[in-house]
């Protein structure tokens, strides 16, 4: 028998065998209490009571949904109190051992996840906030300290640990030549930033295969460069010859295929990830903190701005107002690629974009290199989508608030089916329609502004044309970005474009709240806390084309270290066609040959 048959029985038995265990793990957490919070359910119905550890894990539920928790957690009674002044790290255990059983992950187990998560960040507060404008209360919130400068480093920092953690107690005992060792074939999609962050967090990982799809020729060539130069033997780089959106459908495609889950325990890290939305909580929490302290108010009044494309991180944020966060609004800023603007102000979630004049807020030149499938190529490739994955779950949240039903089971399932029934006409017909009744509970919590291409490059020339930012205190300490972090020069700060949407969002609301407190009387003092996403040099030809004419600005001084030379590196990446079964051949090979190697 040849090495792959050997590998891909070993593959199948690994499966067989992880089943069982998982079985039996899952009836031992039936008999263990736990809260609603920390037991799971699909967006689409068909699958019900996972733990935590079975949805990091799959990643994306059997009937193709999204994994949410049965309930919102509520917060402590004290927790304002109680977690005001406390670090981002055990803020951040606070918040995650909500949703996580302390019998799925013992308490010491959690701590020291979350410290080796965020120890590779560069940043003292890992999300520090800086003030941008005192007298308009607009605030950033830097998200981009971690290894691969962007906000998902966050996330996938404590996504490639829970990995590692629940392979090694699932392999405990185990060695390598053991035909029921685990191997987790990790797979993904990337506009960009998710797969740097990704490959950063799994590299070099035991027993686990990272594949990661990105549109050939889409991504800026430092995100490319960040992919392609790790070598590690576990870390893969697939070029698909089409656009994001096709990369998501492959990865789709993949786990719904019986034959691939058969011979290969899949895992996502892609949004669509509950552990993403769950570990990307805490920034909205903390950064509520440090505007108390910064401006000394109990209970000041505060938006939320956050660059929008596959609605993860803006998912988050509604969790942590759900939970009990005061959050006045969260502000979805996106650009052209404009589905969710359109949905909120139609209640039509429709794939095919509105072009030039006729989109709010558009331009005759927005759009100009739209691709086959309506997908435009902008100045801000992260948030080039046709359909925000991450939706789902906010459908499934809205179906079931506003349903009539009253039994939590039964309404549950409503919810499901409607979810299910939606995103059927989505791939049906391209797109549906939902009751103003919805529409109206969606507009509670969000509201949502359209940014062009055109109106980014202002916003960067002017943002930094203003003084710089002044710091904010946390924890009794400043927590500006320094300067070596490529965000500032000679006294200036410097937005990378999805950043600089969100700005422009913010902006526009100020003005709007200004504008309703003198006609109602009412307290114009609102704060705006506009999330800073990806570090700017991860976009120089965006920043460059912004500032280009500014006397003795040149990028190369605010480059960071890390990025000096990255280009120039070794690669190595394959093309791909976009074909899902052509991706699937090409998985099933490297892995097997991976598996094949560790068994020699």
């Amino acid at each position: 028998m040849d090495g792959n048959r050997i590998a891909s029985l070993r593959h199948k038995c690994s499966y067989i065998e992880s089943e069982k265990q998982e079985k039996q793990r899952r009836t031992l957490c039936r008999m263990t209490p736990k809260s609603a919070a920390q037991r799971y359910l699909s967006t689409r119905g068909g699958s019900y009571d996972f733990s935590f550890e079975d949805v990091v894990l799959k990643g994306l539920a059997s009937d193709g949904g999204l994994f949410i928790p049965e309930e919102i957690a509520s917060l402590p009674s004290d927790w304002h109190a109680r977690w005001k002044d406390l670090p981002f790290e055990e803020l951040a255990y606070e918040i995650y051992s909500l949703y996580i059983s302390r019998e799925e992950i013992p308490e010491q187990d959690l701590k020291d996840l979350i410290h080796k998560s965020y120890s590779t960040f560069r940043a003292k507060d890992i999300t520090p906030s800086v003030t941008l404008d005192e007298q308009k209360n607009l605030h950033l919130l830097e998200l981009f300290h971690g290894p691969t400068f962007a906000f998902k480093d966050v996330a996938l920092q404590f996504l490639g640990n829970l990995f590692e953690y629940f392979l090694v107690r699932r392999n405990k005992g185990k060695e390598p030549q053991d035909p029921s060792r685990e191997h987790l074939t990790v797979v993904g999609a990337t506009s960009g930033d998710t797969g740097s962050a990704a490959i950063y967090g799994l590299r070099g990982k035991k027993d686990v295969s990272v594949f990661i799809m990105h549109p050939k020729g889409k991504v800026s060539p430092i995100q490319e460069a960040q992919m392609t130069t790790v070598l590690d033997a576990n870390v893969h780089n697939l070029a698909v010859e089409g656009t994001f959106d096709d990369c998501q459908d492959i990865v789709k495609a993949l786990f719904a295929d019986p034959d691939m889950n058969s011979t290969h325990r899949l895992a996502a890290v892609n949004s669509i990830n509950w552990a993403r939305i769950l570990a990307q909580i805490t920034y909205y929490f903390y950064a509520y903190f440090s505007l108390v302290r910064k401006t000394g108010q109990s209970n000041p009044t505060f938006r939320f701005i956050v660059p929008t494309g596959n609605f993860g991180d803006i998912m988050a944020g509604y969790f942590a107002t759900r939970m009990g966060l005061p959050a006045d609004k969260l502000i979805i800023a996106t650009n052209e690629n404009d589905i969710l603007h359109r949905f909120w102000k139609t209640g039509f979630y429709e794939k095919m974009p509105v072009h030039g004049k006729e989109a709010e807020g558009g331009l005759v030149e927005d759009g100009v290199k739209a691709a086959e499938s309506g997908v435009k190529e902008t100045l801000t490739p992260a948030m080039d989508i046709l359909v925000s994955s991450n939706f789902e779950r906010l459908l499934w949240f809205l179906a079931y608030r506003t349903s009539s039903v009253e039994e939590t089971n039964r309404r549950r399932m409503e919810a499901g089916e409607k979810v299910k029934t939606w995103l059927d006409a989505l791939k049906k017909d391209g797109g549906f329609g939902v009751n103003k009744e919805i529409l109206a509970a969606a507009k509670e919590n969000f509201d949502s502004e359209r940014v062009s291409d055109k109106q980014t490059i202002q916003t960067i020339k002017d943002i930094y044309g203003a003084s710089v930012p002044s710091a904010t205190q946390t924890n009794g300490h400043t927590s500006a970005a320094p300067a070596t972090t490529g965000t500032q020069h000679n006294s200036h700060y410097i937005l990378d474009p999805h950043s600089a949407i969100g700005i422009t969002a913010s902006l526009r609301s100020i003005t709007a709240c200004t504008e309703s407190a003198q006609k109602t009387g009412g307290d114009p003092a609102i704060h705006h806390i506009s999330l800073a996403t990806a570090h700017p040099a991860k976009f120089s030809h965006a920043v460059e084309l912004a500032l280009k004419d500014v006397e003795g600005f040149t990028f190369e001084k605010v480059l960071p270290e890390q990025f000096v030379g990255l280009e120039e590196k070794d690669k190595r990446c394959l093309d791909a066609p976009a074909s899902w079964e052509r991706v699937k051949g090409i998985v099933r090979e490297l892995v097997e040959k991976e598996v094949q190697a560790k068994m020699a």
